[in-house]
């Protein structure tokens, strides 16, 4: 199966929350989209592995990808290693996505800028005819970085304010993370969880008033862009 938007993530649940509209965007569009997460997210204080499996695969519904993964590598131990970004690669020959968004650089959780760099190398990887890899040597076009989680001005945003509520219930339907037991909420450890829901949907409306619309998604790319038409370029300087 060729896709033409890739979102590598390190959790399930990460993709809904950086790129959850862009991807309803872009099916809506006509694209083919997909999602690999890297981990289960075993380590995480609430839910199972297995729990958060069944939740991915539901939002993955609600976002209509076409194709989603999951490669089961050690969460919270994630490392730059030829043996992940192998298995990344793989996956990228596979599906051959034109573009692919990855984690910023830089954040809290060790395992996002990880994935922010295995992904950035597999890759490259991906490309080299002669690695030792399966499937035929491919490259992705463009690489997107998700500005989400992160302390950093987009480079642009995405306007995804007719995909909101159902960006929305994508998120939601990882009810073991943001819909939790009372059990789950009279833990004595802080889970940034707790409040992120809502931050992510603060952070839309900042992005979304950065380019005059309700809400969107922000993201970095390390290379120029080009302007065909300076014109009739989007969102006002006054």
């Amino acid at each position: 199966m060729k896709i033409d938007l890739l979102v590598i993530a390190a959790h399930p649940d990460d993709a809904e929350l950086t790129s959850g509209g862009t991807l309803l965007k872009a099916r809506a569009e006509g694209y083919r989209t997909g999602i690999l997460d890297l981990t289960r997210g075993e380590t995480g204080t609430r839910g199972t592995p297995e729990t958060r499996l069944r939740e991915a695969a539901r939002a993955g519904k609600i976002l209509g990808v076409s194709a989603r993964e999951n490669l089961g590598l050690p969460d919270a131990r994630l490392a730059v290693c030829e043996e992940y970004k192998t298995a990344i690669a793989e996956v990228l020959r596979s599906l051959q996505p034109r573009t692919v968004i990855l984690p910023y650089w830089e954040g809290r959780h060790p395992d996002h800028y990880t994935a922010a760099v295995l992904g950035y190398e597999a890759c490259f990887l991906a490309g080299l005819r002669n690695f030792p890899l399966s499937g035929e040597a491919f490259r992705p076009h463009k690489i997107l970085y998700a500005a989400a989680y992160a302390d950093v001005r987009p480079t642009f945003a995405v306007d995804i304010t007719p995909y909101y509520e159902r960006r929305r219930r994508a998120i939601l339907a990882y009810r073991s993370q943001f819909r939790p037991s009372a059990r789950d909420k009279r833990s004595k450890v802080h889970i940034p969880l707790d409040e992120l829901e809502e931050r992510m949907s603060l952070e839309a409306r900042h992005y979304g008033r950065m380019i005059g619309v309700k809400y969107a998604e922000g993201y970095v790319v390390k290379e120029i862009a080009q302007v065909e038409d300076v014109v009739k370029m989007p969102v006002r300087s006054l």
